[in-house]
């Protein structure tokens, strides 16, 4: 299965995912493709609504090894401790980075490629992160979407020509 990165400002990128009714062969493969395309292009995590498809939800790998890269469907994050700011940037926003406040801590609730319920309690550093700048792409919302107005005006701009830079070099 290849899959295609949607960069912004595709309007597929604000489509809100649907649950997973049932962890079938088909999600697993997607999983897979998905996981794939996230060491493909570099990234600790990959929402299913950046490669257009509509179900809920997200592989994520913020080992140092990049060697345990697991699937995360219907994540639901149900406590969010301590706020703080760090910069982030995203695949679907290539060249773009800005400070956006999180959560420092997270637990996320999440069915894994089993079908079965699971939960990581606590979860912080990158990893929170992460988990929420992907559960904010299958709400159909970006990082930039976290900044001021006049710094979105310019995350904006810095997207297009990175972007209009690399279609040329091509």
């Amino acid at each position: 299965m290849k899959l295609q990165l949607l960069t912004y400002p595709d309007p597929r990128l604000r489509q809100v995912a649907k649950p997973v009714e049932t962890v079938t062969d088909e999600i697993r493969a997607i999983g897979q493709a998905m996981i794939e395309k996230m060491y493909e292009e570099n990234g600790v995590g990959l929402a299913s609504i950046q490669v257009n498809i509509l179900h809920r939800l997200f592989v994520a790998d913020c080992s140092e090894s990049r060697t345990e890269a697991k699937i995360y469907i219907n994540p639901e994050i149900t406590e969010a401790l301590e706020k703080y700011t760090a910069e982030e940037g995203c695949l679907s926003c290539p060249g773009a980075y800005a400070k956006v406040e999180r959560a420092k801590v997270v637990t996320l609730r999440y069915i894994d490629e089993k079908g079965q319920p699971q939960e990581i309690v606590h979860a912080d550093g990158l990893l929170a992160k992460c988990f929420q700048h992907e559960i904010d792409h299958l709400n159909g919302k970006l990082f930039i979407d976290r900044v001021s107005p006049l710094k979105q005006g310019v995350l904006k701009r810095k997207i297009e020509k990175f972007i209009k830079e690399n279609i040329r070099a091509l």
